[in-house]
């Protein structure tokens, strides 16, 4: 493997090997089960430098104005359409989805840069004239210093796009450390950043592991940390960043539900919910994971979604005609089939079976068939664990209120959806779930950019949603300014008494 091509840390403007050189990682190609590449994981000292970059680049980044920081943005939003399909095939290669669908994670990241290209609008404060005689008050917001992002492995360059886009533009300096997987789309971003005009320093990549992760949790230089991965890791980097003393946000997990009426067009339905439960092999933390079928709906709609799900094309993510590709690791793939057979032993009904699928010259890659569970039930495993894969489970249930008392009963909350003719039903559905992102006849309701992604419960840690409105706050904070500018001769008109408007 000493010929294979290795990943640097990206630190204060160029390519760096770090100090703990002999740490390295394997990136796969999930398609052939075979190393493409290797990545240097960084050690403490590597994250010490990253971050004394970004804190020597962050005096001078805040205080650029907001109509050169918007500029920058703009350049970097058109090198992304330049380099998109370079971007989805380093993208495709790593992680082994489909080409289309990586080209679509560039386009659905480069929204969130769309939406920061808009920053001297959003950083806009309040002003009010005259809120005591003679005295004005007005607010705005400053960034927060130096941030970070931990990010999965499932979106190697959108999710980023949901922080580093917002964060710098709103005047902080940024430090991501994505996922060892899939290190090659974060490599280009920060060259493309670096031709946008971003000073050296203001955006690095640190590469590695939980060594990488602590070290940013715990530094004192760090003053929020983002992150999107595994509710366990979440509850991690919230405590740990909390007890530093840090702003932080972090997305866990999901088991999002698809509730489908009998009023519902099943034809429709049944489409959406192949395309949502196995798009990317079903490794999207928005991916619907639980059918739940109502009434007399059931029979009908797993026939539909078995017809559909059979004649989908399993094969490499470059490969022309491809619908599905492999799953990341070969231990992700075993774990999905596990899965199949826990359900099959608890009573639950395998309708598709893509536990022995083979890929013909793709022997090794990691692959795993579109599955369909049906007759599960809340108990079995199959429902209650985050599986990450192409794995459709079908529970059923007598009516609406059952559905939603179901969706409420389970521990997270990151999306759900209904399908339904009715307006009455998907009204009272939007209202009455717990969970923060809602379809309504839209299987995956990813918010657009200029509004903010985040569940509920045990998906999503910390106070602010990212990107859109609340990405803004998070990345800032406020202040609030009262003046008076007294004539020189006037009276002075303090007192000891707490002061009221006058």
């Amino acid at each position: 493997m000493s010929d294979l091509p290795v990943h640097d840390h990206w630190i204060d403007g160029r390519p760096t090997a770090g100090t703990d050189q002999q740490r390295l990682g394997d990136v796969f190609d999930p398609a052939t089960g075979q190393a493409r590449s290797r990545v240097r994981l960084a050690g403490v000292a590597d994250v010490d430098a990253a971050v004394a970059a970004a804190r020597a680049a962050a005096t001078t980044w805040s205080e650029t104005s907001v109509t050169a920081r918007s500029r920058v943005m703009f350049t970097f939003r058109e090198l992304l359409v330049q380099h998109e399909d370079e971007l989805a095939a380093v993208i495709s290669a790593e992680h082994g989805k489909t080409l289309d669908d990586a080209r679509g994670e560039v386009v659905r990241g480069r929204e969130v840069v769309e939406f920061a290209c808009g920053i001297p609008q959003l950083l806009k404060g309040d002003f009010n004239d005259q809120v005591s005689a003679g005295v004005d008050s007005h607010s705005f917001r400053q960034p927060l210093g130096v941030v970070a992002g931990i990010t999965p492995f499932n979106f190697p360059i959108m999710v980023p796009l949901w922080m580093h886009p917002v964060a710098i533009a709103c005047g902080n300096t940024f430090v991501l450390k994505p996922s060892e997987r899939v290190p090659g789309a974060s490599d280009l971003v920060a060259r493309l950043y670096q031709q946008a005009g971003l000073p050296d320093g203001v955006f690095n990549v640190v590469h590695g592991d939980k060594v990488a992760v602590d070290a940013l949790l715990g530094h004192p230089d760090v003053d929020a940390v983002s992150f999107v991965g595994s509710t366990p890791i979440a509850r991690h980097v919230h405590e740990g960043a909390s007890r530093t003393g840090k702003r932080v946000q972090a997305l866990g997990g999901a088991k999002n539900h698809a509730v489908v009426m009998p009023d519902a067009d099943l034809d429709f339905a049944a489409d959406h919910i192949v395309a949502a439960g196995y798009g990317s092999a079903g490794q999207r933390c928005m991916a619907i994971s639980a059918v739940v079928a109502v009434g007399p709906a059931a029979d009908t709609l797993v026939d539909k979604i078995r017809e559909r799900t059979v004649d989908l094309t399993v094969g490499p993510g470059s490969r022309a005609g491809v619908d599905m590709g492999p799953v990341i690791t070969r231990a992700s793939r075993d774990r999905i089939v596990d899965f199949v057979g826990q359900a099959e032993d608890a009573g639950a009904k395998v309708v598709v079976d893509g536990r022995d699928l083979v890929v013909e010259g793709h022997e090794g890659g990691f692959f795993v068939g579109p599955t369909l569970v049906d007759h599960a039930t809340t108990e079995m495993s199959v429902y209650t664990d985050e599986i990450f894969g192409p794995l459709l489970t079908v529970l059923r249930v007598a009516t609406l209120d059952e559905a939603i008392a179901l969706i409420n009963a389970n521990p997270f909350g990151n999306g759900t959806a209904v399908f339904t003719s009715s307006g009455e039903v998907g009204r009272s559905f939007q209202r009455r779930v717990k969970v923060g992102m809602i379809g309504v006849n839209v299987p995956v309701p990813v918010p657009m950019a200029f509004h903010s992604f985040g569940g509920w419960k045990d998906s999503m840690f910390g106070d602010h949603h990212m990107h859109g409105p609340e990405g803004i706050r998070f990345y800032t904070q406020a202040k609030v300014v009262t003046t008076r500018w007294p004539h020189v001769s006037e009276e002075s008109l303090a007192q000891l008494n707490f002061p009221t408007a006058q």
